[in-house]
């Protein structure tokens, strides 16, 4: 099969060479790291003048490869001085101390690194503590729509938006094809793994079966305020007993290992951030929907609302949950460049009673910055209802705002 190339991310790369800048690729596992790794590797071994080191922890050819030593010692062996190298390592946490190494290389001339890992907690204190500011993440997410579309060769439509909205954008899906039986199987698969690796073994997790019903928990109410108080009352409606504090830990792991997101929410009038009860959103909506189970007729504005703010994300906009007084805003985003804008989120607007809930919350809200409802209501492109533009999902996700 001929290879894709998820070019946004590749320019992200490059841009950052050259800088004394550690470059990292993070995310969930599975999502299209290590791919988008092998494409920089195919590319920079084509080129003469460079000197490519490549280390895959999950391939079992780099099993000895195990300390920081270990790393030294295999990148010593390969280094040429007469060219300029590249030390590319995937899924480096896998590998003891790897940060004394990162450390070691990256003070040397003529050398790039540039390593993957599924664990924000990585960065924030095995990598950061010993190397500073002296890092670039670089964050990669599921496929977006138009590249679900690319990768599986589909048509602009709106059967494939519903495809999309089903099966999430797991790259490995490809291989697998978009039967609801495979597609399920792979997708909790990389649940598991995920689970497995950067939840339980990195956080030493005893308490597996409440880990997982936190999870379902989750999928079930994405998109929902949700405080740690509530989660521990409920789980002990369920016969499991657990203080708010270990909900908190939990949640957090899942946040760092990407399965997860949490979204704070923000006070619009009073223009401060809430310090409790949060919303959820999965990385990979197909994998939601794997833990979820059944249909999404019952489920789909989650569902909708989740591909949304991922795709917010991938624009490159700050998002948080927007608190009215008796009302709430589905998101609050920020650009880079400090332009606020609000969004919510809907299925189809069908009547008074759901126009005026989901037009009606952004109406209230007495600024001038722009206001969106995005939602898959039948013959709309992009509208204008009295200054707030209504947008169809499958504009939004090829096209952005």
């Amino acid at each position: 099969m001929e290879a894709i190339v998820r070019q946004s991310y590749l320019d992200k790369i490059e841009r950052y060479l050259g800088k004394n800048t550690i470059i990292i690729l993070t995310g969930q596992r599975r999502v299209g790291k290590s791919y988008i790794l092998r494409l920089f590797r195919n590319k920079k071994e084509a080129d003469n003048q460079a000197n490519v080191i490549f280390i895959d922890k999950e391939k079992k050819e780099f099993d000895a490869i195990n300390t920081y030593q270990d790393l030294n010692s295999y990148i010593d062996e390969h280094l040429d001085n007469s060219k300029r190298n590249f030390i590319l390592i995937d899924e480096i946490q896998e590998i003891s101390e790897f940060e004394k190494s990162v450390r070691s290389y990256y003070e040397e001339a003529d050398i790039e690194i540039i390593i993957t890992g599924s664990n924000s907690n990585m960065l924030s204190s095995d990598l950061s503590t010993l190397i500073g500011g002296r890092y670039k993440e670089i964050y990669i997410q599921a496929l977006s729509y138009t590249e679900f579309i690319r990768f599986h060769q589909l048509p602009e439509s709106d059967d494939t938006l519903s495809k999309y909205i089903q099966y999430g954008g797991l790259p490995g899906l490809v291989k697998m094809g978009l039967d609801e039986q495979d597609a399920r199987e792979y997708q909790l698969d990389v649940y598991h793994t995920v689970l497995l690796k950067d939840v339980i073994m990195r956080n030493q997790i005893r308490n597996v079966p409440f880990l997982e019903n936190l999870v379902r928990f989750l999928a079930d109410n994405a998109g929902k305020v949700i405080s740690a108080n509530s989660l521990a009352k409920y789980m002990k409606s369920q016969g499991e007993s657990v203080t708010s504090t270990v909900v908190t830990n939990y949640l957090k792991y899942l946040c760092d290992a990407y399965a997860v997101h949490k979204v704070n929410r923000y006070d619009i009038h009073g223009k401060k951030l809430f310090e409790t009860n949060d919303k959820f959103y999965f990385e990979d909506h197909g994998i939601r929907n794997a833990l979820a189970g059944g249909t999404r007729e019952g489920d789909i504005e989650k569902v909708i609302e989740n591909v949304i703010y991922n795709h917010l994300i991938r624009l490159g906009y700050e998002v948080r949950v927007g608190q009215l007084q008796a009302s709430e805003v589905d998101f609050v985003c920020t650009s880079p460049d400090g332009r606020r804008f609000y969004v919510q989120a809907s299925y189809i607007i069908a009547d008074d009673a759901t126009r005026n809930r989901e037009f009606g919350n952004l109406r209230v809200i007495k600024d001038n910055y722009p206001k969106y409802v995005i939602s898959m209501t039948p013959l709309v492109t992009r509208n204008d209802d009295n200054g707030i533009t209504h947008l169809h999902l499958r504009k939004f996700l090829a096209e952005g705002l």
